[in-house]
């Protein structure tokens, strides 16, 4: 029997593999510290690719990338569902002077916006 490499390079997927005992294993190393959160948007996604996606999931796992798409994603979500919220609230007239009048109509008023917002960003960014 031939002596096993220490190490190997797949050329089909680019990956390392490291002798362990009788096995190679993949040498992947973690990417550096991100502290942005994956939020409630990124969750979403994720969700949604191990459904639709599994192996753009495991590629970006692999290339250490998941993180980073993840957060990135979820702040474009946020930054674009605020901006969907000012304009409908003002398309509809929904502003301060409303609050002061009736608090309970803006309440209304605000959480149908904010749900219809929702779900825009959903269908634009989050299951596609």
């Amino acid at each position: 029997m031939d002596e096993l490499k220490p190490r190997i390079h797949d050329e089909v997927n680019g990956l390392d593999y490291i002798l362990a005992g009788d096995y190679y294993i993949p040498a992947i190393e973690l990417p550096e510290d991100d502290d942005r959160s994956i939020g409630k948007w990124g969750r979403m996604h994720r969700a949604y690719l191990e459904e639709t996606n599994p192996l753009l999931l495991n590629h970006l796992i692999l290339t250490g990338r998941l993180h980073t798409y993840l957060a990135d994603l979820n702040e474009q979500a946020q930054n674009r569902c605020q901006l969907i919220i000012k304009q409908m609230a003002a398309a509809e007239g929904v502003a301060e002077d409303l609050k002061r009048r009736s608090q309970w109509e803006w309440v209304k008023a605000m959480n149908g916006i904010v749900s219809r917002a929702e779900e825009i960003i959903k269908r634009e960014l989050i299951y596609t």
